[in-house]
């Protein structure tokens, strides 16, 4: 004990530890990373493993030292033993719950490492854990879209710009836009996993040390790639954490779009979808609301993963090297972005799987917005009409069709030829809805084959993805 009766800080020495109560509790991290106890524990066990390979601490140490780790690991599984409060972060707990059971072979652990490289490690294994849980997440989220494209592929619907009626799209077209979105969160997710899944354990404080270790071995052991080839940069580098939370936000922008369509879709302005009774809610006083609130949480939780990235970013923008205090701040907005991500990919997932689409609403919106103008424009144009001049007959004819209170499919064909002569009786196959669909047949449209291309696509993407390894 110190001379104020607290628990001994690992730190003691040069100061006596007695820091004030608040100070120890606005100082400590334990409360936040204890999640990390298990990569705390692996990257000791390794850690040990080293030691004793390279004749640093004793094989019979490095055995008592792996066996009392696996033993604090299966009591913490096990729910027998708490996070202590009174240590700071999960580092210190591990080596004094450690010391505590094995005596002084608990305090050779510690040599040639510093909590500085330490948790730089242990936050590389966790964070590559969890880009690895969000990226099979959002494959299943994107199986789930590929089903619901697959069976409203030839699904009419108008396709919007500026939230206006624009042209006739498929229903599975629409919701492929979102599977390729999320393919790319995945391939981002990929990519940030490579330059996370670097070791920085042996970097130390900041120098590295002046112990015979081996780097590579605590690398492979613990399933990483290489090492960080400067002891400075190892200690200091959140790139990883930041280039994650610019994954997860991209990924949340994505979410955020999709839950936007679905909240307007299942309107009764639109009436395109309806949700499951699963994924809504119902008003306290209205009692014919059903109300979107899981797609409209996951809108609203996209600022709240925007501010963990910018929260570290800010954190982050004026540190001198090498390691500094105020990079405990990355731990809380880069786990809390995690847990957010997770449970609205879930969510998400299941709300596609579980929707339905009103095909006649679709099919009755697609018939009231002019969307095959361009058509008409595209059959004028085939007729001799430069475009330009085909552009403002089309124009004319559906400020003509808006006046008589009809449709272009409806519209007599003397009132056509009035507009432009050129116009012949098979000007209704070309304003045809079914038809322009089907016409739309360059690559990457909305006709029902491009669809189903584009599900197999997709699906062979995740397929590579998932052979070529992690992520």
């Amino acid at each position: 004990m110190n001379k104020n009766n607290k628990p001994h800080k690992m730190w003691e020495g040069r100061t006596d530890g007695a820091t004030d109560a608040a100070a120890d509790g606005f100082n400590s991290s334990v409360s936040f990373d204890f999640r990390m106890y298990r990569e705390d524990i692996a990257g000791s066990v390794a850690h040990a493993g080293m030691l004793a390979g390279c004749g640093i601490i004793t094989p019979d140490e490095a055995d008592r030292i792996i066996e009392g780790l696996g033993g604090i690991l299966a009591d913490i599984d096990a729910g027998r033993l708490k996070a202590d409060p009174a240590c700071e972060d999960v580092h210190m707990f591990v080596e004094a719950e450690l010391t505590a059971r094995i005596g002084d072979a608990g305090k050779k652990l510690h040599t040639a490492r510093s909590r500085n490289d330490q948790v730089a490690l242990d936050l590389r294994m966790n964070l590559r854990k969890e880009a690895d849980i969000i990226s099979a997440d959002l494959k299943e989220l994107i199986a789930a879209v590929c089903e619901k494209a697959k069976k409203y592929s030839a699904a009419i619907m108008p396709g919007y710009t500026h939230l206006q009626r624009a042209q006739p799209v498929s229903f599975g077209h629409q919701l492929m836009a979102y599977a390729w979105m999320l393919l790319r969160d995945v391939g981002r997710l990929s990519d940030c996993r490579k330059r996370l899944n670097i070791s920085p354990i042996g970097c130390c404080a900041l120098a590295g040390t002046t112990y015979p270790t081996d780097r590579q071995f605590e690398a492979e052991t613990l399933g990483f790639d290489g090492v960080c080839q400067n002891s400075i940069d190892g200690v200091s580098d959140r790139d990883f954490c930041v280039e994650l939370l610019s994954d997860l936000a991209i990924i949340m922008m994505h979410l955020s779009r999709f839950a936007e369509e679905l909240i307007l879709w299942s309107t009764k302005e639109f009436g395109f979808i309806s949700l499951s009774d699963a994924y809504t809610t119902g008003s306290s006083i209205m009692p014919q609301k059903k109300n979107p609130d899981m797609a409209e949480l996951a809108r609203g939780k996209t600022g709240r993963v925007y501010g963990d990235l910018f929260a570290l970013l800010t954190v982050m923008k004026g540190l001198p090297l090498a390691y500094n205090k105020d990079m405990q701040e990355d731990k809380e907005s880069v786990f809390d972005a995690c847990d957010t991500v997770k449970s609205c990919v879930e969510i998400f997932r299941g709300m596609v799987e579980t929707m339905t689409a009103d095909t006649a609403a679709m099919r009755r919106a697609a018939g009231g917005g002019f969307i095959n103008a361009t058509d008409l424009a595209d059959y004028l144009v085939g007729k001799g009409l430069p475009f330009r001049e085909a552009y403002k007959a089309a124009g004319r004819t559906v400020a003509l069709c808006e006046k008589r209170g009809c449709t272009l499919e409806a519209l007599p064909l003397e009132d056509y030829r009035s507009v432009c002569p050129l116009a012949g009786g098979d000007v209704y196959d070309a304003v045809d809805l079914d038809a322009c669909l089907r016409r739309r047949t360059s690559e990457g449209g909305p006709t029902a084959d491009s669809v189903m291309k584009q599900i197999a696509a997709v699906k062979n993407e995740l397929d590579s993805a998932g052979e070529n390894g992690k992520s």
